[in-house]
């Protein structure tokens, strides 16, 4: 497998078709691929499903595409915090579907659909609203409900570096959901802050390998 080097944003984001359900990394906007996000939003493509932790921060990334009318449904763990506006504003008015997830089962549901589980059980949630519609059952005394993988058509993820071939270290904790998404999603699309020469990456520090990654970009440069 080849990853492709992209030279802009736009082409490493094009071809993402409507109706598609797209991983986007970032905790808060920690690791948040902005570069691609702002790419996919020239792009058009609309009907989306979007997966991430947060559902938007103030007025950029996340939060722009969702202001464009282009995302259907969110699934994510936090939908509000203080500078979510714009879903707020969304969901309120019924314009947008939200699936809440908790944190861990939100990284366990992607982790899963990478490594092929079909299902399993987590006792997070139970006697929640959050287990409503559920198959639950009791294990060791103790109570599970049933959870399913979450999988990408597509995944934007955010790294500190990528060599030519497309192996991707992170930095600190911009690295998040990143690593999972990378596993969960048919096509992988990484934003980088550099790209170095194949064999100058330590190989103990390579978290992504490029077997996941299909395209990468290097971001614009901030001002």
């Amino acid at each position: 497998m080849t990853t492709q080097l992209c030279d802009t944003a736009d082409e490493a984001v094009a071809g993402v078709e409507d109706g598609s359900t797209v991983l986007v990394g970032g905790f808060g906007m920690a690791g948040m691929p902005v570069d691609l996000i702002d790419a996919l939003i020239r792009q058009g493509a609309t009907d989306l499903t979007v997966v991430s932790n947060n559902a938007g921060n103030g007025d950029t990334g996340l939060a722009a595409l969702l202001a464009k009318g282009r995302v259907r449904k969110v699934i994510c763990s936090f939908p509000r915090q203080a500078d979510s506006w714009v879903f707020d504003e969304l969901y309120r008015s019924g314009r947008i579907e939200l699936e809440v997830v908790p944190q861990g089962s939100l990284a366990e549901r992607m982790r899963a659909a990478g490594a092929g589980i079909g299902a399993f059980y987590c006792p997070t949630g139970v006697g929640t609203l959050l287990a409503e519609g559920k198959e639950t059952r009791e294990i060791d005394g103790r109570a599970y409900v049933l959870e399913y993988p979450i999988k990408g058509d597509v995944a934007l993820i955010g790294a500190h570096r990528s060599d030519r071939m497309g192996n991707l270290v992170y930095r600190k904790t911009a690295r998040n959901f990143g690593p999972v998404m990378a596993t969960a999603a048919t096509t992988v699309i990484a934003q980088v802050r550099e790209i170095v020469d194949t064999g100058t990456l330590d190989p103990e520090t390579v978290v992504t390998p490029s077997i996941f990654v299909d395209r990468v970009v290097q971001e614009a440069a901030r001002a």
